[in-house]
């Protein structure tokens, strides 16, 4: 049995435009990583250095903005350790603590089924452990993320043209541009509008886990007979075998962050060009959603965490309507 964190995945505000190169699987953007090791210029290390630390009453110790990266010098730098009961109580989808002789985890490597490899390069190892390759956290110890190092998660934006009952695509009447629909679910924990998503298992590649999170949280696959599972399984193929667009992959600035554990993600774009594959699905919140529709597109979006900037990413990728302020950029994010 393999047990697994779901909606892990806490979103940075993004502050930074994104590059646009092409490859033979689509469209992908490059990142920034909003990084403190240049001396923390950015500022958008934030959410890392909050305080209590989420589940508990551990206060980290306060580092301004000036300290937060590694290469300005703290000799008094004295953060807190903590890592929560629920992890140390050795869970299949969580690393033993360092200090235990059996435990010899290859950093900045595959190892074995569990991916150790950053998004953003190599990583620094200091004293045996990790470093948080965006700065000083206020605490020490994994908090409550499973992996020293890098915690991997999948993000599915999966995307449709709205239309009307004729099937012809439904434009904006100040904009002009198509509009484009995702696949929201409302979350259980906090009630807010959300784009699917999880954590990787070791061994799962990122599309595998991209289909998996869709699947259980959007159209409810856990509760499904074999029959209905298998029918399932083929709609899901012919999206998820598509070109895509990756809209973002690397660190994010999540609360629960410490300087030895830290979240990344890959959101990926699934688009139906024409819709029939989506027709054939019907949407049924599963798992950790309490509800699951379809969502135009634009900038009244009142999403979870960060997730309307990625959503607005795929607008501007996909060329469909976002704003009615035309004048709209990237650096208003």
């Amino acid at each position: 049995m393999i047990i697994r964190i779901k909606n892990y995945l806490l979103f940075p505000e993004l502050s930074v435009c994104f590059g646009i190169s092409f490859s033979s699987c689509g469209f992908h953007l490059n990142h920034s990583i909003m990084s403190g090791s240049n001396g923390g210029k950015e500022n958008s290390h934030n959410k890392a250095r909050t305080s209590p630390y989420p589940g508990s009453k551990v206060q980290r110790s306060q580092v301004p903005n000036e300290k937060v990266g590694w290469l300005v010098e703290w000799q008094d730098y004295n953060p807190v350790e903590y890592t929560a009961v629920s992890v140390l109580a050795g869970p299949r989808w969580a690393d033993p603590q360092i200090s235990e002789s059996n435990f010899s985890p290859k950093f900045n490597e595959k190892d074995g089924h569990v991916e150790r490899k950053s998004q953003n390069g190599r990583y620094e190892i200091e004293n045996g452990r990790p470093r948080n390759p965006a700065g000083r956290t206020g605490l020490v110890g994994r908090g409550l993320l499973g992996r020293w190092g890098p915690n991997h998660a999948a993000d599915p934006i999966i995307t449709r043209w709205k239309r009307d009952r004729s099937g012809n695509k439904i434009t904006h009447p100040t904009s002009g541009k198509n509009i484009l629909q995702f696949v929201a679910i409302k979350r259980k924990d906090c009630g807010e509008w959300a784009i699917p998503g999880g954590m990787v298992d070791p061994g799962e590649k990122i599309s595998a886990t991209l289909k998996r999170e869709f699947g259980e949280e959007a159209l409810n696959s856990l509760q499904k007979s074999s029959a209905e599972k298998r029918k399932l399984e083929e709609q899901l193929h012919k999206l998820f075998s598509q070109e895509h667009l990756v809209i973002y992959k690397g660190y994010v600035d999540d609360p629960r962050n410490t300087d030895n554990a830290w979240m990344e993600t890959e959101a990926v774009n699934y688009h139906d060009e024409t819709g029939e594959i989506m027709d054939n699905l019907t949407l049924e919140a599963g798992d950790d959603a309490g509800k699951v529709k379809w969502v135009d597109i634009n900038d009244k979006l009142k999403l979870y965490a960060s997730h309307s900037q990625f959503i607005k990413l795929v607008a501007e990728k996909r060329d469909a309507h976002w704003s009615e302020d035309s004048g709209t950029d990237c650096r208003g994010l």
